[in-house]
């Protein structure tokens, strides 16, 4: 018996008799949720589309690609293999351009190389850092971001960084 196929039907039922004990309509709730949530979508869509175009932009014409050329030398002073290099400038920007440039160096690497292993880690300890703050300050109508993109990209720094100690501790590269 496979109890995940069930998960979601028991806490819809949950919800639905939450909302009897309460003497709630939940189907009520849940109808304004959804043209809430339909709402909102439309209002960060702008923000969502300026990071897309901005990030293809960057890809397209070759920015990623110098700046990882410049930052090699320095980076390999860390020992930062300088294929991880586009994954690092581009992880803060796209999940899905990051998770591009993994494939890649999975399949050139492989998945047990010292590149490979660096980019898995750093793949599930960075964040979309530009798209989540567009996305939650869009919905939010926050137009002074203040710290909060220092502090998130340093936050992606630190674990770019600890990526490359944890690889050399653990795998004894």
């Amino acid at each position: 018996m496979n109890i995940t196929s069930y998960i979601t039907p028991i806490i819809i039922l949950l919800i639905v008799c939450f909302g009897f004990y309460k003497s709630k309509n939940a189907y009520d709730y849940f109808i304004d949720g959804a043209a809430e949530s339909i709402k909102m979508t439309f209002e960060i869509m702008p923000n969502i589309i300026g990071i897309m175009v901005a990030m293809s932009m960057l890809k397209a014409s070759g920015v990623v690609n110098m700046i990882a050329y410049a930052l090699s030398p320095v980076l390999k002073l860390i020992g930062m293999p300088a294929e991880i290099v586009p994954l690092a400038l581009l992880r803060p920007i796209s999940g899905s351009g990051a998770l591009g440039i993994v494939d890649d160096i999975l399949k050139t690497s492989g998945p047990d190389s010292y590149a490979g292993r660096i980019a898995s880690i750093m793949m599930g300890s960075t964040e979309t850092t530009f798209y989540t703050v567009a996305v939650y300050y869009g919905a939010a109508k926050v137009k002074n971001i203040r710290h909060t993109l220092v502090a998130a990209l340093m936050a992606d720094v630190t674990a770019i960084i600890l990526s490359i100690i944890v690889c050399r501790i653990f795998f004894r590269i």
